[in-house]
């Protein structure tokens, strides 16, 4: 009688599509936080370009800024995050002139949250003018993934820096001064 249940047991396989849904689950479950993490991390990027345009475009439009208009420029740089947190949103804002030798000087600098842009002189240098100038927005976001924290075999998943700059000109002068 037990040899007879026993080879009933062996020939069952009513268990065998549960045991494979329950090794194949995972795997389909990573696969789809995946692609939809991967679908984030898009947008995110793209977000961070548009904060440096925001911030470029409203900091550009006068001949002349004080800290208010840098606040409410940074401020609307978060808002173009939305639906991200700007907690990690840094921003660095440099005001460069040129002289008659079309040599690039820094005339005002506003740096929050992040490092100054260290390569900003030798970017401009194809945007000389003589006696113009341009305006430079670096954006720092770092983005935060779902699968943040995670490591498997020695890779580990962590937050990745999405860095941005925008170059515009001043709209009314040649260089944007800060009052």
């Amino acid at each position: 009688m037990i040899k007879h249940w026993v080879r009933k047991w062996k020939a069952d396989e009513s268990g065998i599509a549960a045991v494979e849904a329950a090794m194949i689950f995972p795997i389909l479950a990573v696969i789809l936080l995946g692609t939809f993490d991967l679908g984030y991390g898009i947008l995110a990027s793209q977000k961070t370009v548009r904060a440096s345009q925001v911030v470029a475009d409203l900091v550009s439009r006068e001949p002349e800024i004080d800290a208010s208009g840098i606040d409410e420029a940074v401020w609307a740089g978060e808002l173009a995050l939305e639906p991200f947190d700007a907690e990690s949103f840094g921003v660095d804002i440099v005001s460069i002139s040129f002289d008659a030798d079309e040599e690039a000087q820094i005339e005002w600098r506003e740096t929050r949250n992040m490092q100054p842009n260290a390569d900003v002189l030798q970017s401009v240098l194809p945007l000389a003018s003589r006696n113009g100038g341009v305006l430079v927005v670096s954006v720092q976001y770092d983005y935060a993934p779902i699968f943040v924290g995670f490591s498997l075999g020695g890779l580990s998943i962590g937050q990745i820096p999405m860095r941005e700059v925008a170059f515009t000109r001043g709209r009314k002068s040649a260089v944007v001064n800060r009052i």
